[in-house]
């Protein structure tokens, strides 16, 4: 499956209509950016029930800005509309690959559980 280009338009949509989310936070003149990018592509073959995205932070700096995007690429995890994994810096192929097989294998009830508390706590 090929990747997805996510803008401001799309974004609310496709998370909310997907399982799992894998977001690139990137931009065209990012050295280490453009070296992932075909990591994150050949990975998005390897694995067609996810989503694979990419977000231009030149062109989409709403969404850069909505999820505190300081440092690129950043790549971020939304499984059922929750943001799960969340790291700067770039991934080696396999290093990517165990991300996102530790994401598949979470409880999910137990991530919603956590996030309530969380929140309670905050309150």
């Amino acid at each position: 499956m090929a990747t997805i280009d996510l803008t401001q338009a799309n974004f609310e949509k496709l998370i909310a209509d997907n399982d799992m989310v894998l977001v690139d936070f990137w931009a065209p003149w990012c050295a280490p950016c453009r070296s992932f990018a075909p990591i994150y592509e050949s990975t998005s073959e390897k694995y067609p029930d996810l989503v694979f995205a990419k977000v231009n932070t030149e062109e989409e700096k709403e969404l850069g800005s909505m999820f505190n995007i300081r440092s690129i690429p950043t790549l971020m995890i939304f499984r059922e509309k929750i943001i799960i994994f969340s790291q700067a810096g770039s991934l080696p192929a396999a290093e990517l690959e165990n991300v996102l097989n530790k994401a598949k294998a979470l409880d999910m009830d137990k991530v919603r559980q956590e996030v309530v508390k969380q929140e309670q706590q905050a309150t």
